[in-house]
């Protein structure tokens, strides 16, 4: 038998593993990466791109629905 993928993997912001609101911990669990990578690429990011990174963050933490436990 084939076994069905879902495709349908969904971005949340994880607050029991959070820093700030849990958005990078999200997106690194969504990305199969360990959390400290996303959250060095944040880092950098705002340092190279200053206001998109806050928006874009901003837009996260307003945007993706909180993990529910």
């Amino acid at each position: 038998m084939m076994k069905t993928v879902n495709s349908h993997k969904r971005i949340y912001r994880i607050m029991h593993e959070s820093v700030i609101s849990g958005v990078c911990a999200g997106l690194a669990r969504w990305l199969s990466v360990d959390a400290v990578w996303v959250r060095a690429a944040a880092v950098l990011s705002v340092f190279l791109l200053p206001g998109i990174t806050v928006l874009a963050y901003l837009a996260a933490v307003i945007l993706l629905p909180r993990w529910s436990v």
